[in-house]
């Protein structure tokens, strides 16, 4: 099993500074890290890959719903024809 370190997450374009991470694990929208040691974190690369296949899941659910009214949403300005 790999585990990722906070530059291992940078380098998956995860770039949160650690307290937002942090805020994120609070609130169970991030993965808990496994303490490997008294000041070292790092994270399963099983579930950091999970959790960014579900953020991408999440944003393609989002699109089909945006598009199923056409693309068009009643708040959104009008572009002028030309």
């Amino acid at each position: 099993m790999r585990m990722l370190s906070d530059r291992d997450l940078k380098e998956k374009g995860i770039r949160f500074s650690r307290q937002h991470r942090h805020r994120l694990i609070k609130k169970g929208q991030f993965p808990k890290p496994v303490k490997l040691g008294l000041n070292t974190n790092a994270w399963p690369e099983h579930e950091i890959d999970a959790w960014l296949k579900a953020r991408v899941e999440q944003r393609d659910a989002s699109a089909l719903s945006d598009t199923s009214d056409g693309g068009r949403h009643d708040d959104a300005p009008a572009c002028p024809r030309r």
